[in-house]
């Protein structure tokens, strides 16, 4: 038996994903929100906040697995895990899931420092864990190629490559290691084929029918040369099937 499992981030887009799939398994799913939800989809609501703590301990009554999709994308995220871990030792919970990045450990940005701070804090939880690291999501790639094209010209990181991934895809893994007992780091996810930043915005263009005059963008120092290299990529765990076509096509028709 599962027993109850705590979903946090449960509103977002891996987190919907997430309970989808365990709610399909006839998992008891408890999803933290920020604000109050009606009960519904088999789905057991429950107002909690990461930052602040409020909540947080009877969101973890009688919950045997956390599975965290969360972020608060920023330095408050570590303190957002430590609470989250102090609360779940104080409650019992077995096994903790947390969701990661690929590549936080290779390309020196203040966000992946920050998620490598969330592992290091899972890491020596005491409690039961399980870390899974994903590459970028189709929908993050989409977000980021929304903004530029509504500038007068499409900037492009100079020689970065990313291996984008189908957020279902990253979803199935996740609530697959429900269940199951802690495995550490586990496999990590990845999209199908390492591609250039410029080739994802042209084929972005093409299926948005927009014309945007294409304008490198040179990223300089440790930065640039981490993106240059695939620092955000893992060629060997191109497990992924979804493509960045195939994305663009449900995007735009």
């Amino acid at each position: 038996m599962v027993g109850t499992v705590l979903v946090t981030g449960a509103t977002g887009t891996l987190g919907r994903e997430v309970v989808r799939l365990l709610v399909a398994r006839g998992v008891a799913v408890r999803g933290l929100s920020r604000r109050a939800r009606a009960a519904g989809d088999g789905v057991e609501w429950v107002v909690g906040d990461l930052v602040t703590g409020a909540g947080l301990a009877q969101a973890l009554a009688g919950v045997g697995t956390v599975v965290d999709c969360a972020t608060t994308q920023g330095k408050q995220d570590v303190a957002a895990v430590g609470r989250l871990v102090a609360e779940a030792r104080r409650a019992g919970v077995g096994h903790l899931v947390y969701v990661s990045i690929v590549g936080i450990d290779r390309v020196p940005l203040a966000y992946y420092r920050a998620k490598l701070g969330c592992e290091r804090v899972v890491r020596e939880s005491g409690l039961g864990w399980t870390v899974l690291r994903a590459t970028q999501f189709h929908d993050l790639v989409l977000k980021a190629f929304d903004l530029s094209a509504r500038l007068p010209v499409f900037p492009v990181v100079s020689g970065a490559r990313i291996q984008p991934v189908e957020v279902r895809e990253v979803a199935v893994r996740v609530a697959g290691l429900v269940g199951r007992e802690p495995a550490g780091f586990a496999p990590e996810v990845a999209g199908p084929q390492v591609r250039s930043y410029r080739e994802l915005a042209e084929a972005y263009l093409r299926a948005a029918g927009r014309r945007r005059v294409l304008v490198p963008l040179p990223v300089p120092g440790a930065l640039g040369r981490a993106l240059r290299a695939g620092g955000l990529t893992a060629p060997e765990r191109a497990v992924g099937e979804g493509s960045f076509e195939q994305a663009l096509a449900r995007r735009f028709g």
